[in-house]
């Protein structure tokens, strides 16, 4: 089948089999590895990308039912050579360690902080529910959430 879609700000189009999941997409014919495969069962968060402005678990989305959407992917968030608001948060307080989460996390707690620059430990706690990370224990990633949340001010999600 034939797909196409919006990524990172560039239309793209692909031949997918129907059963191709849009992580798979987005990494094998685009080439944009920066989405992680972790669990395949929606359960890690390692796959989130941005879909029609909703952070979505790619492994969870078909690339047929992409077609037509415009998503962003980790790759997609920097601008000019600069980071994201989130991903320099990510990067100054340390919220990662062996940076397999990372990308999923990023792109969660943007969708998560947007809008509220004073988001809570709680808030953050719950809104990363989804999201697993094996290496730092959250703490770091917490308090990047919330800087980011807070940098994010003045609509950079």
């Amino acid at each position: 089948m034939k797909v196409s879609m919006t990524v990172n700000g560039r239309e793209v189009t692909g031949t997918v089999e129907p059963r191709t999941l849009l992580v798979d997409f987005v990494r094998n014919n685009l080439g944009l590895t920066g989405t992680n495969v972790g669990c395949d069962t929606s359960q890690c968060g390692a796959c989130t990308v941005h879909m029609d402005g909703m952070a979505v678990k790619s492994c969870t989305v078909l690339a047929v039912q992409a077609d037509g959407s415009t998503v962003t992917t980790i790759e997609g968030l920097a601008s000019d050579g600069q980071l994201h608001p989130m991903q320099q948060a990510f990067w100054d307080a340390h919220g990662l360690q062996c940076g397999f989460c990372t990308p999923g996390m990023v792109m969660a707690s943007v969708k998560l902080a947007d809008g509220n620059p004073a988001i809570t430990d709680a808030e953050v706690r719950h809104g990363l529910e989804g999201n697993f990370c094996r290496c730092t224990g959250y703490g770091n990633i917490v308090e990047a959430v919330k800087q980011g949340a807070a940098a994010m001010v003045g609509g950079e999600s």
